[in-house]
Parts: C-alpha cells; sequence; structure tokens
C-alpha cells in the first residue's frame, strides 16, 4: 500500500462504507422489505414501483455479496428463491430505525 493510498483510508469517515454499501436506487427499500419478513424477486418487482428486473438483481446481488441478505433456495415445485436479513444486516436495523426517526423530526 502507497503512503498516498494509506493516508486516504485513514482520513476516510467509518460511516462512508456504510454509506456507500447502502446507496442505490433500490437497496434501502429492499432492505426495508426484509425487515418485514421474507422476500422473492417477483414480490419485490410489484413492492418497488418503478423497478425493473436489472436493477432489481444487481441490488440484490450486491446486498448478498455484502452479506446483508442470505439467499435461500427453496425446493418444492415451483423451484424458488427467498432473501432473508443475515445476521449481519440484522445488526444494522437499529441504524435504521434510528435514520427513520431522525428524519421524523
Amino acid at each position: 500500500m502507497t503512503t498516498e493510498n494509506q493516508s486516504e483510508k485513514e482520513n476516510e469517515c467509518p460511516a462512508e462504507g456504510l454509506l456507500k454499501l447502502l446507496s442505490g436506487k433500490w437497496k434501502p427499500q429492499i432492505f426495508l422489505l426484509a425487515v418485514e419478513g421474507p422476500i422473492r424477486f417477483n414480490g419485490l418487482l410489484r413492492d418497488l414501483k418503478g423497478s425493473n428486473k436489472q436493477s432489481v438483481s444487481v441490488a440484490l446481488r450486491e446486498l448478498e455479496d455484502f452479506k446483508l441478505l442470505d439467499k435461500n433456495v427453496i425446493k418444492l415445485k415451483p423451484l424458488h428463491i427467498e432473501y432473508t436479513l443475515s445476521e449481519k444486516g440484522k445488526s444494522l436495523i437499529p441504524v435504521f430505525r434510528q435514520l427513520e426517526f431522525f428524519s421524523e423530526k
């Protein structure tokens, strides 16, 4: 790591990484829907007005890559996939609650 990269990392705000992680058109909405219970792809397309398959798919993949969502394949006919909050994702619920509380003031 170069000295420049190291000093940039030291000057980064700790919350900046989290905000980048949750930025995006549908990620906060998907996260909040997952707080309520398991979510499915087609349900998200219905619930997220104006969304499309590609943007929802990318958001789900990124939330899964960040280990905020767990992907569960349900092997019943018809085969389907559900997404649930991971333990890491559940640990962010109080953060979202505080943001909601703050925005109401």
